[in-house]
């Protein structure tokens, strides 16, 4: 196996610590008889631990070896994967070092450690390429990731030559992306060690614009400019704002889960980490995807000067904001920045032209071309909004009229109507007993 990984051209970059380097300085070590059993027993267990914390994280089934291996390949961002993301199998010299490296990989795929476990005494590699995973809940590992690696590995084990195999992991960095970016849906901020500021969220909800009862206009506005986006088209920032509890933030998450697999990818951001939003920008600036920047219950208040960071990037500073990103943003407040009667006046005790900080104030949300206004719903459409919530349980058993008479009580000791108050009104019937 060292044999094979020393021989890496383009995949030399993965690295010294990763569990195919130690694997292959184990059998460098077992190969040459240089070692203490016990001692290489100890470090194959070692690696065989991180093996299995991987798959766990990740969700891996049957060959476990064959599933890192093609996590490797998924997730090794290096200049010919980057460019396969965007272009896919192409001509050029670079194409016979990376054929040379799938080559190894085969090779790797198909290593035989019988020798290793009879001379040892082990059976470790047996069991994690015959493995057999524990039914997990979707919200402990990565299944964006999971299913994508996995497929992937499917693939490499029926090919056989080198040409076929780039012509099979070409084809996949051209649809799914490679390295976190591709293959996640949604990131936070998060410093990690290898200096990217970006974290996966791995557990992302399911929702889909019609989960969301009403709202018909705001929705298509909202489509309308992402749809725009997503196909390369001007598009704007957009502005989401109104009543609490009327289904904003579900519908951009809805917008991610609808246009994933085009190409669309979410970055959280509160505003304590605004000063962060250039370096965000300079790591996704040139990757083959559409980010928008996610920004939930934004709103300021008049000590709070965060808004400026956000201002400059948006439109302001010298350097312009790339095509491949937007920023979707909700708030109760339609113009964001808490104003007071003396903002309305040139009078102040405290500041001459008042109204010019007013306009500063203002000048934030215009900065967003599509405004969104989501209102609360009027008795009646609340009612329709918890009938047709109900009308997809088939548990709930109450009638029409059952169902409106206890909902307006459940409005009216739990923050009054809303369409947030409906689910939840929903998720009490579901919870009962019997409903």
């Amino acid at each position: 196996m060292y044999r094979l990984t020393s021989k890496l051209i383009v995949y030399r970059n993965i690295g010294k610590e990763s569990i195919l380097s130690r694997l292959a300085d184990i059998c460098r070590q077992f190969a040459s008889g240089e070692y203490r059993k016990e001692d290489i027993v100890t470090d194959i267990y070692t690696e065989i631990n991180r093996l299995l914390d991987i798959s766990t994280r990740y969700g891996f089934d049957r060959n476990l070896w064959h599933n890192y291996l093609a996590f490797l390949l998924a997730m090794t961002e290096n200049p010919f994967s980057l460019v396969s993301e965007k272009v896919g199998a192409n001509e050029g010299t670079v194409n016979e070092f990376a054929k040379n490296d799938f080559a190894i990989f085969k090779k790797l795929f198909d290593f035989d450690f019988s020798e290793i476990e009879k001379e040892l005494d082990i059976q470790c590699f047996t069991v994690i390429t015959n493995y057999k995973a524990v039914v997990k809940s979707e919200q402990i590992f990565n299944k964006s990731v999971s299913e994508k690696v996995q497929k992937l590995s499917s693939l490499i084990e029926g090919v056989e030559g080198a040409e076929e195999l780039y012509q099979v992991i070409t084809g996949f960095y051209k649809e799914y992306g490679v390295g976190k970016i591709g293959l996640n849906k949604a990131f936070r901020i998060s410093e990690q060690e290898n200096g990217s500021i970006l974290s996966p969220i791995t557990t992302t909800g399911d929702m889909v614009l019609e989960d969301l009862v009403g709202y018909e206009l705001q929705k298509e506005k909202l489509i309308a400019n992402t749809e725009a986006f997503v196909e390369g088209r001007k598009a704007n920032n957009v502005l989401l704002f109104g009543d609490a509890g009327t289904g904003k933030s579900t519908s951009i998450k809805a917008i991610l889960n609808q246009y994933y697999s085009r190409g669309l990818r979410m970055i959280e951001v509160y505003k304590h980490e605004f000063k962060n939003l250039s370096k965000v920008i300079s790591e996704i600036k040139n990757r083959n995807y559409r980010f928008v920047i996610y920004m939930d219950d934004l709103s300021f208040e008049e000590f709070e000067i965060e808004y400026k960071y956000l201002k400059a990037v948006i439109e302001g500073g010298l350097e312009t904001k790339p095509e491949n990103v937007l920023i979707y943003a909700t708030s109760n407040r339609r113009h964001l920045i808490r104003e007071t009667w003396s903002d309305r006046s040139d009078i102040s005790q405290d500041e001459l032209h008042r109204s010019d900080t007013m306009q500063e104030k203002l000048s934030l949300v215009a900065r967003f071309g599509v405004t969104i206004g989501y209102y609360k719903p009027s008795q009646k459409e609340y009612f329709n909004i918890v009938t047709t919530l109900a009308g997809r349980y088939p548990e709930i058993t109450l009638s029409e009229e059952e169902l409106c008479a206890e909902a307006n009580k459940w409005e009216m000791s739990h923050g009054g109507i809303s369409g947030r108050t409906a689910q939840q009104f929903i998720n009490y019937l579901l919870g009962r007993k019997a409903v």
